[in-house]
């Protein structure tokens, strides 16, 4: 179902508290949380929060008042959302959701493209999700951009390590991601996307494509000035609007750590003719 290295990468905890410290990390949440309050239907439609982990945006939707079903392949993620009131969690696969054809108002995959370096597998989930959407419903989806350990490798002090650098290198040339001896403070095997990738998988996969955004935009390499931002709640205000404003200017995506995809169900598209 996962990956041994990236079940262990998880089970070390920090995706319980991720989204709650540092200011890039506080940023992603708010900017994801913002588009989120603009695409969902309104409560009390029906939510399939796919990979989402402990439950940080089950929590606030079902607060207000949607009813979510979350899915996840870590047993300790899915226990600690059990536990958030209106919200159902299962162990699950996205490439194999465990939910009826046409089944929710929306689907969340805000965690499982990124694990999944082989496109056949995120084409499944993509899949997947147009099957238990019903007709109309938006399909949100969180990838990592191609760019982004090139560039936390210096805001982070990660780019002196050699092996780092290997690894940047071959993430740049095909967005696989893999982490050499299991560097804690590295992230887990990945796949990174580029933004000009994103169209072909949704369309392939029978989506129909909405919007690409940028999450953080360059500002999540502000550092101690994002802090300073996010410590005042009227320039926090201010920086939403104003990121609200280019988040699909396609220039900005690929500065972004993370994109998020908007699609909803859409016409098959017809097989491709035989070779």
């Amino acid at each position: 179902m996962i990956r041994p290295e990236v079940l262990d990468y998880y089970r070390r905890g920090g995706e319980r508290v991720r989204l709650e410290t540092g200011a890039a990390n506080r940023l992603e949440y708010l900017r994801t949380w913002d588009l989120l309050t603009r695409v969902l239907p309104p409560a009390p439609a029906r939510i399939i929060d796919v990979g989402g982990a402990t439950g940080v945006y089950a929590r606030p939707l079902a607060d207000a008042g949607y009813r979510v079903r979350l899915v996840d392949p870590v047993p300790e993620h899915v226990a600690a959302a059990a536990g958030i009131a209106g919200v159902t969690a299962v162990l699950g696969d996205a490439r194999e959701l465990p939910a009826e054809d046409r089944d929710a108002d929306a689907v969340l995959l805000l965690g499982p493209l990124y694990h999944l370096p082989d496109r056949a597998d995120r084409l499944r989930v993509w899949r997947e999700a147009a099957r238990v959407a019903r007709p109309g419903a938006p399909v949100v989806a969180a990838t990592i951009s191609r760019f982004a350990s090139l560039f936390d490798g210096f805001v982070k002090g990660f780019a002196a390590d050699a092996r780092f650098r290997r690894m940047v290198e071959r993430t740049l040339a095909d967005g696989l991601h893999r982490n050499p001896d299991d560097q804690a403070q590295w992230f887990t095997t990945a796949y990174f996307h580029h933004p000009t990738e994103i169209p072909g998988e949704v369309t392939e996969a029978g989506l129909a494509l909405e919007r690409i955004v940028s999450v953080e935009s360059p500002l999540w390499m502000s550092g101690p000035h994002l802090d300073e931002i996010l410590a005042d709640p009227e320039h926090t205000a201010r920086m939403l609007d104003a990121l609200r404003r280019v988040e699909d200017e396609p220039s900005l995506l690929g500065a972004s750590s993370h994109l998020l995809t908007v699609a909803r169900p859409g016409p098959v598209p017809p097989p491709a003719n035989p070779t």
